[in-house]
């Protein structure tokens, strides 16, 4: 029983150690519920605010951002044409080899290619990026609590540090980033980005449409797992409605 004690006592203070640093980081802030199109059981992944994300990841967040974890033909399931995909990838060189003479070299990417990294390591990104290291973008959403929520409030966050606050040199005020300092500066501006279907590129809808795509990118078979789950429920509606009507037939006669 001492034992017993002992160990819940240990695992009680390595919880409030664990704890504590995510307090000193600075009070909690609640997020603004942004209301996605994929929320909820019937939830789904609107189409045209995938297409535009996208376009927002290629022109402004991969300059620092990668996705290792997607190719380019993933891109055919947000509903993008095979020929789209193909101009798409081909922008991009990517290393491989060896050749016949034993040599690496550069060739136009393919479907079947993953994401260019935009760095070549991380002590790279790091020497570009002011000793701050970008994170891969692939599964961003699932790696933080109410992630879209938290990353659509995080690029609309920026603005100015109020007064008395101490800002640390090569850091940028943001009230939703736990401590409120961020290595990233504010990357979306107004117009920024020319939309294909002419949606008004805001910063509220750039960072909606990125988040959505992020969204996507780290869970892709949401819409499938979803449909699927519709149809066992239904299909157990439908059993438990024939189970209890054979259950009924057959104590029909029984004299209680």
């Amino acid at each position: 029983m001492r034992r017993l004690r002992n160990l819940l006592g240990a695992i009680a203070l390595g919880v409030a150690a664990a704890a504590a640093p995510a307090q000193a980081a600075g009070p909690a802030v609640a997020l603004p519920d942004t209301r996605f199109s994929f929320d909820g059981f019937f939830g789904t992944f609107d189409r045209g605010s995938l297409q535009r994300g996208f376009q927002v990841y290629k022109e402004v967040c991969a300059a620092c951002h990668g996705m290792r974890l997607l190719s380019y033909r993933n891109l055919l399931e947000i509903g993008l044409t095979e020929a789209q995909v193909r101009a798409i990838a081909a922008e991009y060189q990517v290393m491989d080899g060896p050749n016949d003479q034993g040599e690496m070299f550069e060739r136009p990417a393919r479907l079947s290619d993953r994401f260019r990294r935009p760095f070549a390591n991380e002590q790279a990104a790091r020497a570009a990026n002011n000793g701050a290291y970008p994170p891969d973008l692939s599964v961003m959403v699932k790696a933080r609590p109410s992630g879209a929520d938290y990353l659509h409030a995080l690029l609309t966050g920026y603005e100015d540090p109020p007064p008395g606050f101490t800002l640390m040199d090569g850091m940028n005020y943001n009230r939703y980033f736990p401590g409120f300092q961020i290595a990233m500066p504010n990357v979306l501006n107004p117009g920024q980005v020319e939309f294909a279907d002419r949606t008004e590129a805001t910063v509220d809808q750039m960072a909606r449409d990125v988040t959505t795509f992020l969204a996507w990118a780290a869970e892709p078979e949401l819409e499938q797992r979803r449909q699927m789950g519709v149809r066992i429920i239904l299909f157990l509606i439908v059993l438990g409605g024939l189970t209890y009507a054979v259950k009924r037939k057959i104590w029909a006669d029984l004299k209680h």
